[in-house]
């Protein structure tokens, strides 16, 4: 990967603060450090250039702090491992918020460090350093990240960095941050500084259930007539995979699984009960109704589901066995640990060391050939176009465009739109799909799909995304760094010229209070002028193209643009699609 080098030569004396922390990272293995550049931390910055080469991290520039966190998630997400990145003294950590709030309901690791002007006031230059420090910064985001720490010597920064290290990667994961004074950082060390062995500050392993935990949940399975197994957070290891498939079959249980999360079973699985949704359809909804018991892997919103089949979930009749650790994270400002769910087994246990614990003991159950008796329960549709793709593009033609396309190629698709259907592009092993962005936050889509390429860059793996427009809007200046560090992906931008999932809003609202329902487009639409997709992201240095109106359009587009990744560049598809949804969301009172 083309990586900025510095010229001269490094100096391998460990003489400052800001040293140790660069030692820490390389030693830690930490290949990349996302960064916008920020005075509070040119300490470390020039430890990174001049003390370590550039290399082991080496820095990945990113024109905006969100974008730098969106880009380390993005890599967790297809790896499953932090990347590191930098955040400037308080303007920094404001911008890259929003991106720490959506790796944190996503449960990603990330390495934050920060920075803030000297805590010593006599070393504050005037004005400036003093609005760039701050009693606790970290208070800005300690609600939504899983530990933080302000370390005041270089021995406290060994330790800290450590701790921080243990932490963003032991389950459940989540980002952690480091708060460098900028003191410290170019303080110049009076005595050597013992950095340890990292391998033995590891994380521990994953927690696992008890033997009676195991015996009782599968005794609920083995004993149900129609059991349902729903696959949330689930790991992206091929192996995990096909122990997830082996369950489903040796139970004949049936399946859902969510757009939300990233691919969890083949959804062309004859087991694979209904399309992966968003919102429960008509058919996941009898799916769950029908179920006289339902194992929940780390599902999110469990209470939620249940809901959307009866109001009163404490009167649901199957038994119930939730497996996860999400709880070890759940504090009192973040309300993402959802409805409390009726359970008859709670068991504090990654999902899949559970179902690792969980096979043996229906094996002994219901012998290797299990209860399944080969019945399919599938109900995708064959990916067929709208009738009118032949003069305008519907938004699941994108989906049934990529699937027609994709062919032999492996793919991995970084992200997709609220309005995904996810009945027409099958998902077939443990990365063909990474997830949604976690917190709903707009502008996360093109760092998550950067991230995704530099994870899988020279994997065999081609990453697409398809993209809302104000999604791309608010993120493109991300594609910079795509461009400049040649990172191929696919980025498709469905169109519809508005904030169309509050045009639906709108009009539930206007409904309810009985007033016109024609002006939900007021305040929403993104038009007159259209905004200039294919032309903001050549101003990147990226190679793009439209807007595309027809399916036969969209196909050449996309057959270019797979080309052009696989050749090592990204690109860009403007696809203009009618407003709508495949699958509509829900809407309070709509």
């Amino acid at each position: 990967m083309r990586t900025d080098r510095p010229e001269g030569k490094t100096d391998d004396k460990v003489g400052f603060g800001s040293d140790i922390a660069a030692q820490m990272l390389r030693r830690f293995g930490f290949k990349y450090v996302r960064l916008n550049p920020g005075a509070s931390y040119r300490g470390l910055h020039d430890s990174l250039v001049n003390h370590l080469g550039n290399a082991n991290p080496g820095m990945l520039l990113c024109l905006h702090e969100d974008h730098a966190v969106g880009i380390a998630h993005g890599y967790a997400k297809a790896t499953g491992e932090p990347m590191a990145c930098v955040l400037h003294s308080n303007v920094g950590l404001l911008h890259g918020m929003m991106g720490l709030y959506n790796a944190w309901c996503d449960r990603a690791p990330i390495f934050v460090l920060g920075a803030t002007g000297p805590v010593d006031a006599s070393q504050r230059r005037p004005w400036i350093d003093w609005i760039h420090t701050s009693a606790d910064q970290a208070s800005l985001i300690r609600d939504f990240i899983k530990w933080d720490n302000q370390p005041s010597s270089a021995d406290a920064l060994v330790e800290a960095m450590a701790r921080a290290n243990i932490m963003t990667r032991s389950e459940p994961k989540a980002p952690v941050y480091i708060c460098l004074d900028a003191g410290l950082q170019e303080q110049a060390l009076t005595k050597p500084v013992a950095i340890p062995d990292p391998a033995r500050y590891a994380p521990a392993p994953e927690p696992s259930a008890s033997a009676g935990q195991v015996a009782q949940v599968a005794e609920l399975l083995a004993t149900a007539r129609k059991p349902l197994i729903l696959m949330g957070r689930v790991s992206r290891n091929q192996d995990d995979w096909e122990r997830r498939v082996q369950l489903a079959e040796m139970l004949g249980a049936s399946v859902l699984t969510s757009v939300r999360e990233r691919s969890a079973f083949p959804t062309d699985h004859p087991l694979h009960a209904a399309t992966p949704f968003f919102w429960l359809s008509k058919r996941a909804k009898e799916v769950v109704a029908e179920a006289d018991c339902i194992l929940s892997l780390d599902w999110p919103d469990l209470n939620g589901t249940l809901q959307q089949t009866t109001r009163n979930t404490a009167a649901v009749g199957a038994k119930i066995a939730h497996v996860s650790l999400d709880s070890l994270l759940h504090n009192g400002w973040s309300m993402d640990y959802f409805g409390l769910p009726p359970l008859d087994a709670s068991v504090l246990s990654g999902a899949d060391t559970f179902v690792g614990q969980l096979l043996p003991a229906l094996k002994e159950r219901l012998g290797d050939a299990g209860k399944w008796d080969g019945t399919s329960r599938n109900v995708a549709p064959q990916p067929e176009y709208s009738e009118d793709a032949a003069k305008e593009i519907a938004p699941r033609d994108i989906e049934v465009a990529l699937e027609k396309a994709r062919g032999a190629r492996k793919l991995a698709l970084a992200h997709v739109t609220i309005g995904w259907a996810g009945d027409a592009y099958h998902f077939r092993d443990a990365l063909d799909f990474l997830g949604h962005d976690g917190g709903a936050g707009l502008a996360a889509g093109p760092g998550l799909t950067v991230g995704a390429a530099l994870a899988l860059k020279d994997s065999g793996r081609l990453v697409v995304s398809v993209l809302g427009d104000g999604d791309f809007i608010q993120g493109a200046t991300a594609l910079w760094t795509a461009a400049h560090y040649r990172l191929p992906a696919l980025f498709i931008v469905s169109n519809n010229r508005s904030n169309f999932n509050d045009e639906i809003h709108q009009e539930a609202v206007a409904k309810m209070r009985e007033r016109p329902v024609e002006n939900r487009w007021i305040g929403q639409r993104i038009d007159e002028p259209a905004v200039d997709i294919a032309g903001l992201a050549r101003a990147q240095g990226v190679e793009a193209e439209g807007p595309v109106k027809t399916v036969a359009e969209l196909e050449a587009a996309i057959e270019r643009g797979l080309a052009a990744v696989a050749a090592g560049k990204p690109y860009v598809i403007d696809a203009h699609v009618k407003p709508g949804y495949a699958n509509p969301p829900l809407s309070r009172g709509g």
